[in-house]
């Protein structure tokens, strides 16, 4: 668990990119801090490995106070993604990747290891890629070997600073649902900043709604589209969001059954195709599982969370396959 406590930062000329700012972020899920521009999110964000560091206030993991932690031991032990990438061009897709199981100083078998089971995870052949160089990468492929480094050291918490801006729509998308579909296996705590309010609700448990250094709203997806703060929330969200959200929440889940989960491993609760989202998402609310599974014809087609029921509910008629 992270934990803010009244923290503040002051800039030598006088600018607070933070106020009072007291908040926690669940442990094992994917929180995403949003806000227009200087708002404060990614300042925030670094002082969970001390790039910043507080003017007034304190940082706990796990209940230790960072201030007390070695910053480069600190710093080693959470996985760092930029939106720039940062590979290191001169060096392989598995030097990139070992970087820090090197630093750590982990034995050269078991960093191969970790670099083919990474490289798996996200979908790149090891014994096509490991050798390569990022320049022979597309740039979508780069920033899956970005996000895998950061997984490298098996961190406990990765921080993700506007990761997919700098991609094509494509791209980007692909790479949001391989992150949603990622973190299911890996149950990491991933801190993500982002200006894109769709990004933010298609991958996060919980968003944090920032502006002016102060937090306006911590919720899941569907508290902030429920039920907005304030009329600064209601305007970033987007009036048209949250109309999207109530006039498809009577479509069928058979509707958009391309946007759903294919596989889970967990508890569910079982539900008719034909169920209407709004009814999917009472469902949910009433069961005590994650997931529903989504039933056709006597089988399980696809398993549904909260943020997929959003997700269709959010979902434009022309992108839905029926």
């Amino acid at each position: 668990m992270i934990r803010f406590e009244h923290v503040t930062k002051r800039f030598q000329d006088g600018t607070e990119a933070l106020k009072d700012v007291s908040l926690v972020l669940p442990t094992s899920e994917l929180t995403a801090i949003i806000g227009p521009s200087g708002c404060g999110k990614t300042t925030l964000m670094k002082m969970i490995n001390k790039l910043e560091k507080p003017t007034t206030g304190s940082i706990y993991i796990d209940e230790k106070p960072i201030n007390d932690l070695d910053e480069v031991q600190l710093r080693r032990s959470i996985g760092y993604v930029i939106q720039r990438i940062g590979l290191f061009p001169h060096m392989t897709i598995s030097d990139n990747v070992a970087l820090v199981p090197k630093l750590l100083e982990w034995s050269k078998p078991k960093k191969e290891e970790r670099v083919r089971e990474l490289l798996e995870l996200v979908g790149l052949d090891p014994a096509v890629y490991m050798e390569r160089y990022p320049l022979e990468l597309s740039g979508g492929q780069q920033q899956r070997v970005g996000v895998v480094r950061a997984l490298a050291g098996d961190p406990n918490i990765v921080l993700m600073d506007e990761p997919f801006s700098a991609l094509d729509p494509i791209s980007r998308e692909q790479l949001q649902d391989e992150l949603r579909n990622l973190q299911q296996t890996i149950n990491k705590t991933i801190v993500f900043v982002t200006h894109d309010m769709d990004e933010a609700l298609k991958i996060a448990d919980t968003i944090i709604v920032m502006r002016a250094g102060q937090v306006e709203q911590i919720g899941t997806p569907q508290q902030l589209i429920d039920n907005p703060a304030n009329e600064f929330v209601r305007s970033f969200i987007g009036v048209e969001r949250i109309n999207q959200k109530r006039t498809f929440g009577e479509r069928r889940l058979v509707e958009f059954l391309d946007l759903f989960t294919d596989n889970w491993t967990g508890d569910f609760e079982e539900i008719s195709a034909d169920t209407t989202i709004e009814h999917a998402f009472l469902q949910l609310d009433k069961s005590d599982q994650d997931y529903l599974a989504i039933v056709k014809e006597d089988r399980i087609v696809a398993y549904a969370n909260d943020r997929d029921l959003l997700k269709a509910a959010l979902a434009k008629v022309t992108e839905v396959t029926v």
